[in-house]
Formats: C-alpha cells, sequence, structure tokens
C-alpha cells in the first residue's frame, strides 16, 4: 500500500531525507519512529502530496504522490503532529469543513466514523479549542477517516494526551485495521511502538533499520532506552527540605456550576520535584494557573515563595519560572535574543545576564546557535532552550506543564537531568507529564481525578497503597474511576 523508493529531500543545506526507502503491506500498522529532526515530517507530507521529493519516487494505495496526486488525496487520511482542526469551529463544524473537502458528506461517511465520533457527538455544539486534548485527537481522527480512507497517515497524534486516553486511540486504531485500514503512524510513546506490527527507525534523515518493534528497540537501545537516571539524589538533604514553598488549602476554581477544581490541598517543599498528574479535563492545568498568579481561586486559599494566591501574584510572578504546553518562547528571536529577553523580564542587569547566557549555552552546547532563529530548531532543542529561560533568573519554584511532550526517550532523559539539577540547585520543581516513566523520578506524586486529589505520595508509597506493579498502573486504576467527562 506504500513503497518508497530512494526518495531524498533537502532545505537549503540541510537534507531533510536522505535516499529513504521502505515499504507498507496491505492493513499494515506501520510505525516511523526518531528522534526530533529526524526527517518523519517531511516524509509524511510527501507520502500526503504536500511537498515533492527532489530525488526518488513514492506510491501510496498503487499511485505515483507525484503524478497522481489528485488520486492519492482521495485515498489517504492524514493527522499532522499538530491538531488539524480549526479552533473557532464547532465539532460539527469541522467535521462537515472535511468532508466538504473530499466530496462527500458526514451522513455519507457515518458509518467509517461511528466508533470514533459517537464518543464526542453530544458535544456537537462546542468549538474544537474549548475541547480537551483527548477530545480534539478523536475528532481530528474522525476528520481524517470520514472520507473512508484506504489508508491513515499518523504523525505522533497522541502526543500531550494522557495514558488512558492514549490506550483508548489505539483501541481505536485495532478496530481500523480490522476494517482493513493501512496505518503508518509515528510515536514517541515506546508501549505504542510495541503496538506496530513494524517499525522504521529513521535517523538524520536515513533509514537504519526495518523490524519488528522489539528487534529495534533492542538493536538501537541507547536511543530508546537509555538507562534511568540516578535516583540518589533524592531527599539527599531532608534539613534543606523542611520549609513548604507551596502550600494550598481547600482551593476551588469554578467555571459557573462547573468546578474545574474542587477543594484541593497540598504542600510541597524546598527543592522537591513534585508531579502534579491526572487525565486531561481533571484540572491540572487550571490549578496550576492558579499557582501561577494566571487566574484567581474562587474560594480556598495558598501560598507560593510565602506570597498569597489570591492578592500577591505579581509578587510570585517575580520569584517563579513557568514553562507551558506550548513553548514560552519567541520564535521569530534568536537564542541569545531570547535569553536577554526574559532576563530583563525578570529583573537581571546586562551583565549578569551575558556572563549567564555565555554559561548556559556553553553547557547546552548551543555556543554555535546563539545567533540561530528560534523557530529553526528541532523541537528537543526549544523545550531545553525553554526550561533553561524558565530558571534562567534561579526562580524559588519552576512550574512546569508536560515539558517533554512528543519529545524521543532520550532527549526526555537529558531533560530530567536539567530538571534533577535544578533541584540540588535549590529549585522546587512542579511539573505535570504524562510520560508514566517520568513520574518516577519525582520525590512525590499528586492524582488528579474529576477536579479532586484521589492520591498523593512517593512512587512507591502509591504502589504500594493501590497494590499495581508501576505508575503506569496506579494512573489507569485512578483515572478509570473519573465520573465527569474529559471535555
Amino acid at each position: 500500500m506504500i513503497s518508497v523508493n530512494h526518495i531524498s529531500k533537502s532545505y537549503g543545506a540541510v537534507k531533510a531525507l536522505d535516499d529513504v526507502s521502505f515499504s507498507v503491506g496491505h492493513g499494515e500498522v506501520f510505525g516511523l519512529i526518531g528522534a526530533d529532526g529526524a526527517g518523519k515530517t517531511t516524509l509524511y507530507r510527501i507520502l500526503c502530496t504536500l511537498l515533492l521529493p527532489d530525488e526518488g519516487e513514492a506510491s501510496v494505495a498503487g499511485f505515483d504522490v507525484v503524478r497522481k496526486m489528485q488520486d492519492v488525496r482521495r485515498r489517504v487520511g492524514y493527522m499532522p503532529g499538530r491538531f488539524s482542526l480549526y479552533e473557532d469551529l464547532t465539532v460539527r463544524e469541522n467535521l462537515e469543513f472535511f468532508a466538504t473537502l473530499f466530496g462527500t458528506t458526514v451522513e455519507e461517511g457515518y458509518d467509517s466514523i461511528r466508533a470514533v465520533y459517537s464518543q464526542i457527538e453530544r458535544f456537537d455544539n462546542r468549538k474544537a479549542g474549548a475541547l480537551s486534548g483527548g477530545m480534539k485527537q478523536k475528532l481530528a481522527l474522525a476528520c481524517a477517516l470520514v472520507h473512508q480512507p484506504e489508508v491513515l497517515f499518523l504523525d505522533e497524534p497522541t502526543t500531550g494526551v494522557d495514558p488512558v486516553s492514549r490506550k483508548e486511540f489505539w483501541e481505536m486504531l485495532s478496530m481500523l485495521k480490522e476494517r482493513g485500514i493501512t496505518i503508518m503512524a509515528s510515536t514517541p510513546y515506546l508501549d505504542e511502538v510495541r503496538c506496530c506490527e513494524r517499525v522504521a527507525f529513521i535517523s538524520q534523515g536515513k533509514i537504519q533499520g526495518v523490524d519488528t518493534p522489539q528487534v529495534i528497540l533492542d538493536r538501537f537501545s541507547d536511543v530508546f532506552c537509555p538507562p534511568p537516571i540516578d535516583k540518589s539524589y533524592l531527599n539527599s538533604d531532608e534539613a534543606e527540605r523542611n520549609d513548604n514553598v507551596i502550600s494550598v488549602s481547600h482551593l476551588v476554581k469554578s467555571f459557573g456550576t462547573f468546578r474545574a477544581v474542587d477543594d484541593i490541598s497540598f504542600t510541597v517543599k524546598r527543592g522537591e520535584i513534585f508531579g502534579f498528574l491526572g487525565a486531561n479535563g481533571a484540572g491540572k492545568t487550571t490549578a496550576m494557573h492558579m499557582l501561577t498568579g494566571l487566574n484567581q481561586p474562587t474560594s480556598g486559599s495558598g501560598t507560593v515563595a510565602g506570597f498569597d494566591i489570591s492578592t500577591q501574584h505579581e509578587q510570585i510572578k517575580k520569584r517563579i519560572g513557568y514553562m507551558s504546553q506550548k513553548f514560552s518562547l519567541y520564535e521569530d528571536l534568536t537564542v541569545a535574543e531570547n535569553l536577554r529577553l526574559f532576563g530583563g523580564i525578570y529583573g537581571m542587569d546586562n551583565k549578569e545576564i551575558d556572563n549567564k547566557t555565555d554559561e548556559l549555552l556553553q553547557r547546552l552546547e548551543f555556543a554555535e546557535h546563539r545567533d540561530d532563529l528560534v523557530k529553526s530548531l528541532p523541537i528537543g532543542w526549544k523545550q531545553k532552550l525553554a526550561f533553561s529561560v524558565s530558571v534562567f533568573h534561579q526562580p524559588e519554584v519552576v512550574f512546569l506543564d508536560e515539558p517533554t511532550g512528543g519529545v524521543d526517550p532520550a532527549t526526555r532523559r537529558q531533560f530530567w537531568e536539567m530538571i534533577k539539577e535544578a533541584a540540588v540547585s535549590g529549585i522546587t520543581v512542579f511539573v505535570t507529564t504524562h510520560y508514566m516513566d517520568e513520574a518516577e523520578y519525582c520525590d512525590r506524586i499528586s492524582m488528579m481525578v474529576d477536579g479532586k486529589i484521589k492520591a498523593i505520595g512517593t512512587p512507591d508509597e502509591l504502589k504500594k497503597q493501590f497494590r499495581q506493579p508501576d505508575i503506569d498502573h496506579v494512573f489507569t486504576f485512578l483515572a478509570r474511576q473519573a465520573t465527569r467527562s474529559s471535555d
């Protein structure tokens, strides 16, 4: 169903794809895996006729992607890395728009999307931008399927989605495979890699190997299964961790009659790595917005770095760092210009900014990229830079909202080494993540369900309390108890 023969593509001096060849059989679930900037998205765009290759040939469903472009487009569905939705349109309007693009109607294609769309149909009149990550993902998949494609291309479709929603998504893909749809997917999650029948590992534009998932993961274990981070630094000096940097008591945030955050209480100590976990829609980001001064609580109280979150949010902002799901960097500024801008915002003088910029770029091995525009950097580099910006002024607390979404395992490990260094230096790290292996690196974890904290403790304490083998199983056990929809 997919044939790629000696495909190459360059952007100026950068060779995104270098003599790439492989094939995918009818009805196969085929994985394309690799680090950020490896060439995956460029290859997807060529196979979906959105880009022309410089060299080589490719066909999809028997049609050449250059000479038979329109035939290919009628037969493929495509979910790009960032949701291909119009956020100001409703759920139904998005679906009707994509059906119209392919000369069909929602009614004609309903049987092909029933299993997916039935889960979000009750939100027909809600704008796509108001949906949770899991709901957006289901809508995007329905839009890609509405014209009944033969081949489905999925470019990291579950990035930023909680583990339970990810499992549900791959269950839906299994149903599509049973209908004979050929699926090609990329993902940074190893459990999803193992759901594929075969995978191709691409690195620096070249295919390094094609085989079963386990063979590829074993052969390239240094990339996909790096050694775990040494946890000996955790709780290394309790004497320095006896003061609470964050303290929350009976915190509530309501939107009309809906309680997004419903009476939560907890404390976080200085230098602690505190994991704040929960499914999409559980209330994590709303709670974080209150702690960072971006939103005010409806009731309850809390302090961050000694300042009241209701009345002293401007003082809080000066003493914290924040890295959101969408990178808090200016893409049209260079690396050095971003550091200078944020250093100035945080009140650092020019000499201090210059000295710390030189030191940071040397440590990150970014020195030769100091004058590169941020938008030209691979996603993993952007994330390391965004984290560095968030702690550039040595804040008391840094808030990280899913900082490693969509990043390969080796880069995620490097990122967590940086988090460890920040914690050792005395910075409190408050982090949300959908990678349960990362949760194991936290000193303590809280689990939110339906706006409430259902469990809190060390990873080992939670596994023992709920009699589960790992944090992934603890998360799934608690998240499946949710009664409100993750919308």
